[in-house]
Formats: C-alpha cells, structure tokens, sequence
C-alpha cells in the first residue's frame, strides 16, 4: 500500500494501514530502525533503559522490573510483543497501555515520515514492528520515563529494537526456538541474542546452558562489557532465589534476574532492596499461569507456552495443579508449528482429564488435524475440536468440560488472546490480525 492515499481519519482505518505493513520488508535488521530512529530525532536516546533477550522468560522479567521501578517512585515505559488482546498493551506508561487515540495520532506522524524514507529507497520503508518500535521510543520519551524496560520482539543482533544503547543488556535464557530464522545449535542462539551486548556496557545473564554461555561470555569479553551471572550471584537452587507472586520455578529464576538487575543499576537508577522484594510479590503479568475465576466458580489458568523450554515448565506446574485439585483439569491448546505442539501436546497429554484442540487465528497455526496427530496414541481421554466460539459462545460463559473440572489454555499466547477476548470483551476488539508478520529466511552471519 505504498504510495496509496489513505485516509486516516479514524481508528479502523489505522488498523487496516498497520495490517498492509505486517507484508511489507518481513526481514530482520537494523538498519531501517535507525534510519526511522534518525528521521524522528532518536527518541530511544532520552530516556535510560534496560534491553531484555532470551528464548523465555523475557516478558516476565520486564514486567517484574517495571514493577521494582514503578513501586520506587519511577516513572515506567514497558515495551513487549506480542499483545494478547489489545495492540495497545505493546507500549504502556506505569501499565496504562497505549490508548486508540495515542494510537491513531502516532501513526499519522509516522506515515509521512516512513513514506519519506520509502519515497528514497522502496526498502527502507518501515515495517509493521518497526512502526511499533518507533511508537513505544516516542511515547517514552513524551511521557519522560524515568526508565524503559525494552523487550527484543525475536533474537537480538537483528532486532528493532536493537538500536538502543542500554544501562543494561539482560539475557534471560537460551533454548531451541526460532531455529528455521535463529540456527540449529544453543551456540547460533547465543549469538544471536547476544547481539543486544553494547561496548562497555554491562551484560546480565540467567541460567544458560553451558554452551550457550560460554559463548555470550566471549562476546562479552571482546566488547569490554562486564558480565554479571544469576548463578554466580544466587547459586542454582530455586530454594534459594527471590520470592514473587508468578507461579513457577521458572519466575524465581525471572525473579532473581530482575533482582540482580537492580542491584547491578543501583547507582545510575537507585532502588531500595526491601521496595525490590516487595514489588516481586505483586508483579502483573497476563497470561502466565494466570489464575482466573469464571461465573460458575471454576478456576480457569491461561499460560502462554510456545517451545520445548516452556513445555518443561507447563509440565512442573500441571504435575503441582493435578496433585493440589486432586483430579486432572481440562486442557485448551493450539500452536504455531509442529515442532512446539509435538513439545507441548506430549506434556498436556500426561496431565488432561480431555484435550481441546483449537487453530489459533494465524497463518502459521497446526490444523487441528495436525493438532490431533501430535496427540500422543498412549492418551486414553477424549480429544475435542473445538472453535473458540463454541466453547466461549459468549462472555464470561465457558463450556468446557462438564462444569467441575479446572480449565488450563496452553500453547500459543495467540489463542490465549482470542479465549481472553471471547471471554472478557462484550465488543470484540478484533486486533488478533494485528500481529507480527511472518518470518524470515535464516538470518545472514
């Protein structure tokens, strides 16, 4: 849609115009980031910020430090993707997201600037993420945050978001994901995140695999950044990390990440270490073991689960809920690729009373007959395939099961947007398509 009039009189018509960019350059790099970055007078330079990578647990501990800023008295921009309802949760000001309004003015100030840039070269017109990248930089830097807390969208060297120059550079973890675009090795994944790591600024690291650590330690070595360890710092032992309200071994571990974070900042964004404790017990994050309450009084979880790392992590939390409820739940599901739905429908099938299969709404999605065959033959319960209106054929109405049993939707954060929606909206938001557009072809070395 380049070089079309488009009236952008109203909010739909934004929307329809961010759709065309989903299409538009589905490459990864920097380089039209910082030619945008450069048109609108680098908004990511007026604020400090802390730049957070790693297969999971990323958004986590960017919300957890907004929330150990936020509790300190600072003024907080958060910056994740993808939304789960609204694209407005991408960029929030101490967690109030991004309005339609804000939305629609930010986007009549970006077009003729990103059609200035494509009126140059086709190429260099802005994409979809990077239109959203832009937005969150320019709110941070209108709303003056005392601190950004700046997610990667995918890997690191080639991300966005990547033209930031952070206080802190934090790598959270390292599994197997995103290998057709990322690489087939824990080392090739190392690479890539490790690419957020700025000359002679200090790096952060989780509980990586060896081989994936050692090889972000010599990246980091040939930068001059120090580097910092959670397990050099906390031991192994989740007995040992902080405490936080999210549930999971896995948020401890997020947990002492985002803890250590302040500590290592403590002179250029000071927090007191009691306010840091306290702020890890009320952290705010949707969608990560997400304990809600229907009408009927059913407990339904929503837990975001998309590679074989977090499939470790959904099987400690089912094995903990089947031996607290004393009965197996019933488990909602659907992924984008057969690789993930293989890791996670092995683990759903061992704790489900019955699985429901759904497609979430996105090109890349399992059929439901692909679902259906990664269902492991040893599973004895019913396999349901299901839409989401036929299970939440209206707010706050969930037919699952028989009435009694706990509920856990799993898989692809898509489809947990869409049974939020389906649940929550009495107007549906209709912002699913609104995602990030395909992938790419193997990122170049």
């Amino acid at each position: 849609m380049q070089g079309a009039v488009i009236d952008l009189g109203n909010y739909a018509a934004v929307k329809q115009y961010l759709y065309s960019l989903k299409y538009h350059g589905a490459k990864y790099g920097i380089d039209r980031m910082a030619l945008l970055a450069d048109a609108l007078g680098h908004p990511e330079r007026a604020f400090p910020l802390i730049h957070v990578a790693g297969t999971n647990g990323k958004g986590s501990t960017c919300a957890m430090l907004e929330a150990i800023y936020r509790s300190a008295g600072y003024r907080t921009g958060l910056f994740t993707s993808p939304h789960l309802v609204q694209l407005g949760e991408r960029i929030q000001i101490d967690r109030h997201i991004l309005s339609q309004d804000e939305i629609l003015a930010y986007v009549r100030m970006l077009k003729p600037v990103a059609e200035k840039l494509g009126a140059v070269n086709p190429d260099d017109h802005p994409s979809f993420f990077e239109f959203l990248t832009a937005m969150g930089f320019l709110t941070f830097a209108k709303e003056n945050v005392g601190v950004g807390l700046v997610e990667v969208g995918l890997g690191g060297r080639l991300d966005a978001t990547n033209i930031v120059l952070p206080e802190l550079a934090i790598i959270t973890s390292i599994g197997l994901d995103h290998t057709e675009i990322l690489g087939d090795t824990l080392e090739d994944i190392a690479f890539e995140k490790a690419g957020i790591i700025k000359a002679g600024r200090p790096v952060l690291i989780g509980l990586l695999p060896e081989a994936a650590e050692r090889v972000i330690r010599k990246i980091a070595e040939d930068r001059g950044s120090r580097l910092y360890s959670v397990r050099e710092e906390f031991g192994s032992d989740d007995a040992l990390f902080p405490v936080t309200n999210l549930i999971g071994h896995h948020q401890k571990r997020n947990a002492a990440t985002a803890t250590l974070a302040a500590r290592i900042l403590r002179d250029t964004l000071p927090v007191d270490e009691v306010a840091v404790a306290r702020a890890l017990k009320g952290v705010i994050w949707a969608g990560r073991w997400d304990e809600r309450t229907l009408p009927d009084g059913r407990e339904i979880i929503f837990d975001a689960t998309h590679n074989e790392e977090g499939a470790e992590m959904l099987e400690a939390n089912l094995a903990k809920l089947v031996s607290d409820k004393g009965r197996k739940p019933v488990i909602i599901c659907g992924a984008l690729g057969q690789k993930r739905a293989h890791a996670v429908l092995e683990v759903v099938a061992r704790h489900a009373a019955e699985i429901i299969l759904m497609r979430p709404a996105q090109q890349r999605a399992c059929t439901l007959e692909e679902l259906e065959r990664e269902v492991p033959k040893s599973f004895t319960g019913h396999v349901i395939k299901a839409e989401v209106h036929e299970i939440i054929p209206q707010p706050m109405q969930c037919r699952a099961g028989d009435g009694n049993e706990t509920i856990v939707a799993t898989g692809s954060i898509y489809l947990l947007g869409e049974l939020m929606e389906a649940l929550y909206h009495e107007v549906p938001v209709n912002e699913q398509n609104l995602q990030d557009g395909p992938g790419c072809q193997r990122l170049a070395r």
